[in-house]
């Protein structure tokens, strides 16, 4: 992992296409501009995390629900 220190203003650029923009900082909160290719997808990692959580919790209701099935025949 890289690891940067980055004022507001500040860029980054990842590979030819990619450029992040430190656009403002206010005590611990940074705010961030990303521009790239419509064809990159940009998702913020606690969404990915909250799906994941999810569609375990899904999987395990649906085998309960099968084995509940299961019982009943």
């Amino acid at each position: 992992m890289l690891v940067l220190s980055r004022k507001a203003g500040d860029t980054i650029k990842i590979a030819d296409n990619i450029e992040v923009k430190i656009l403002e900082v206010k005590g611990d909160t940074v705010r961030v501009g990303i521009e790239a290719p419509k064809s990159v997808d940009i998702v913020r990692g606690e969404l990915i995390q909250s799906i994941k959580e999810t569609n375990a919790e899904s999987l395990t209701l649906d085998i309960d629900w099968y084995k509940n099935l299961k019982d009943k025949k």
